[in-house]
């Protein structure tokens, strides 16, 4: 690595840091943990990540998405529960890893990520609007900045101002020199401001103090009962399956940013070995943060070394530059997230809204507004699930059958379409048992067997045509049906030039009925 590309890494990191700090204080808030607590956990969980994770340059650290969910679990059973749950989360994640379940994240449609991309824009928009309120109403509602007047007249000028300085910045020092990441600039020439002129408004240290010491070994102080872990399990469950999705999805749009592929395995493992540590060192946990990693690739970051250096700024910050970073001003960090809003919401959806599908127009609209509404995990879930029902619906209107009678008398029906658990009724209403000819063919050379429901409705059929006394027989199936479908009897199973693809599931048939098999 040359001097240049440290440099760059090393200011990225740096950038990022920065912007760590308020996010971390403001998820301890709304946790109901104190400040300390998210800040260790942005520490160690970026560390860890950036070390051993699947997208070098990604950035992780504590996170709203999950903060949202612990909330209830402080209230009603104190941090230490927390701490345990996190564990918990960690080897969940780890195994998940193991298992190779990340793998899944394949099957989320370009429409939900872009609705993912579009609602998570609108959350870190949300989120900046809390440091608009007068400073001090955090401790006192215990929810952050919310809660408390809104700034108005001379200071919410004055803090507009300098948000469109900071946002200027960002936009403009590129196009003049990428010598230092703009983010980073424009957070340094702010907050110079505003020393400097001693202008009066929110500054980082008006959320809570940031200083303090290393993080400690702390083992949970939770007894180590069945009890214990029935409260713990359903918590570490959800927060384990919203920290997967999201670092997952974010793995994906920071890969499609730099043009290179990350390993969805292991940041399941690098996500919950980070979360196990953190819930020993009392932190509560976190996840990828889209955010901060937009951060860290528009400031040059690229490789595991900036990610690492973001985790020991903010670790330097806590220890021995408190005084100093609570001097920057609110502004400065706002101005920054409103132009990870911008270069982050996918603004090309509002085009090509109506030259899509309909189903992928209200999927993009439904998981953004579910994200906003709810969380990320739950808004892809919904999403992924809309897209597979519209999907088996349309592929259910598809099946169809050509027809022709051979010179023998013998009706041949040409199943066109797959066969599966949506078409299977729309199959059987192709046949006319009571009025086809003594010998029927159904042949499926341009059709697919693709599951239990379907092999259920070829059985039925065959049923229906041994009861009228006639002969059916099935051609162009694929060997696994073949064993499944031999009745004794009139069905027929011709095995000649028949396709070597293989159902969803193996089964078994005993005496005519279809059984799950090994």
């Amino acid at each position: 690595m040359n001097s240049a590309r440290l440099r760059t890494e090393i200011l990225a990191g740096l950038t990022v840091a920065l912007a760590l700090v308020p996010e971390a204080v403001a998820f301890a808030f709304v946790a109901g943990v104190h400040p300390l607590v998210g800040l260790y956990a942005a520490f160690i969980v970026g560390l860890i990540t950036a070390l051993i994770g699947g997208r070098p340059g990604m950035i992780s650290g504590a996170t709203g998405a999950l903060a949202v969910v612990m909330v209830s679990l402080v209230a009603e059973h104190g941090v230490e529960y927390l701490f345990a749950t996190v564990v918990l989360m960690g080897i969940i994640q780890i195994l998940a890893g193991i298992f190779r379940l990340g793998k899944f994240i394949r099957l989320v449609p370009h429409p939900v990520m872009l609705g993912f991309v579009n609602g998570l824009a609108i959350v870190i928009f949300l989120a900046q609007m809390t440091q608009f309120q007068v400073p001090g109403t955090a401790e006192a509602s215990g929810h952050g900045m919310a809660g408390g007047e809104w700034l108005s007249g001379l200071p919410l000028i004055i803090m507009l101002a300098l948000v469109a300085l900071t946002m200027a910045i960002v936009w403009g020092l590129p196009k003049l020199t990428n010598a230092i990441p703009a983010p980073l600039a424009g957070i340094a020439i702010t907050a110079a401001i505003v020393i400097v002129f001693g202008i009066d408004v929110p500054r980082v240290g008006d959320m809570a103090s940031i200083e303090g010491g290393l993080p400690m070994l702390h083992i949970p102080s939770v007894p180590l009962t069945w009890e214990t872990f029935q409260i713990i399990l359903p918590y570490s469950l959800i927060l384990a399956a919203i920290g997967l999705i999201e670092s997952l999805l974010t793995l994906n749009l920071v890969g499609e940013i730099v043009h290179e592929r990350g390993g969805a395995s292991q940041e399941c493992v690098a996500q919950g070995l980070a979360n196990t540590v953190t819930g020993f060192f009392g932190g509560m946990g976190g996840c990828a943060m889209i955010g901060q990693s937009m951060i860290n690739v528009k400031s040059g970051g690229r490789t595991r070394l900036s990610g690492l250096s973001a985790a020991l700024f903010l670790l330097a910050f806590i220890v021995v530059a408190a005084p100093l970073i609570e001097q920057i001003p609110l502004a400065a960090l706002v101005g920054v997230m409103f132009m990870v809003v911008i270069g982050t919401f996918a603004w090309k959806s509002l085009t090509i809204m109506r030259k899509v599908p309909l189903t992928d127009a209200v999927v993009i609209v439904l998981v953004t507004v579910v994200t906003v509404m709810t969380d990320l995990a739950t808004a892809v879930v919904v999403g992924v699930i809309v897209s597979a029902l519209a999907y088996a619906w349309e592929s259910a209107s598809h099946i169809h059958a050509k027809t022709y009678k051979t010179p023998e008398g013998a009706k041949v029906y040409q199943i066109q379409g797959p066969l599966f658990f949506g078409s299977a009724h729309g199959f059987t209403e192709i046949f006319d048992p009571a009025n086809d000819p003594q010998r029927v063919v159904i042949d499926f050379a341009e059709s697919k067997v693709a599951d239990q429901s379907a092999l259920t409705a070829i059985e039925a059929l065959a049923g229906k045509y041994e009861q009228a006394g006639k002969k059916l027989e099935l051609r162009h199936l694929s060997h696994d049906c073949h064993k499944l479908l031999s009745k004794a009897g009139q069905l027929i199973v011709d095995a000649d030039d028949d396709p070597d693809y293989a159902i969803a599931a193996n089964y078994s048939v005993r005496t005519g009925v279809l059984h799950a098999g090994h």
